[in-house]
């Protein structure tokens, strides 16, 4: 089933939603589509299946926490290992200052790795250990991105992209 990035009137983006929900939103006049599938596939005689929609007025978003979980890290690390740039879904999560030195859980001080870089690493700092990270760890930047970038990243929807970089 097709989803369709949804952004608020101010082009951010706002949701994901399946291609029905949208079709009711463009019928009610609720949103105006912004881009469209090319494969030909319609709605109707003239009209294409949307891929992105925009809401005509404008949608408040509340704050919400991300919570700190192994998908969530992994997820944020691209299911790549941080030290040696192995790509698996089996990784594990290192805490760059071990938890015995102090390192807290806490979104800058986790990362994900894969076994082997984790046990040779051990209780030491990368910086002890002679390895370098990939990339510095932080928390995402809006939970709505975060959603929207789990959903993009597995449809592999290059519209979406140029609606989500920008606000990342």
């Amino acid at each position: 089933m097709s989803k369709v990035l949804v952004l608020n009137a101010s082009y951010e983006p706002l949701n994901i939603c399946t291609w029905r929900r949208a079709i009711v939103l463009l019928l009610k006049g609720k949103a105006e589509q912004v881009e469209h599938n090319n494969n030909g596939r319609l709605i109707y005689a003239d009209t294409p299946l949307p891929t992105v929609i925009r809401l005509r007025h404008y949608v408040k978003i509340p704050y919400k926490e991300i919570s700190l979980s192994r998908r969530n890290i992994l997820h944020r690390d691209s299911y790549t290992c941080q030290y040696c740039g192995v790509r698996r879904h089996d990784l594990t999560i290192d805490h760059i200052i071990p938890r015995s030195r102090g390192g807290g859980d806490t979104w800058d001080n986790v990362t994900a790795a894969c076994l082997k870089c984790n046990v040779k690493k051990g209780n030491r700092t990368p910086k002890e250990a002679g390895m370098l990270l990939r990339s510095q760890p932080r928390r995402p930047f809006s939970h709505v991105l975060f959603e929207i970038s789990k959903h993009s990243s597995s449809n592999g929807d290059s519209v979406w992209q140029k609606y989500v970089i920008g606000f990342s």
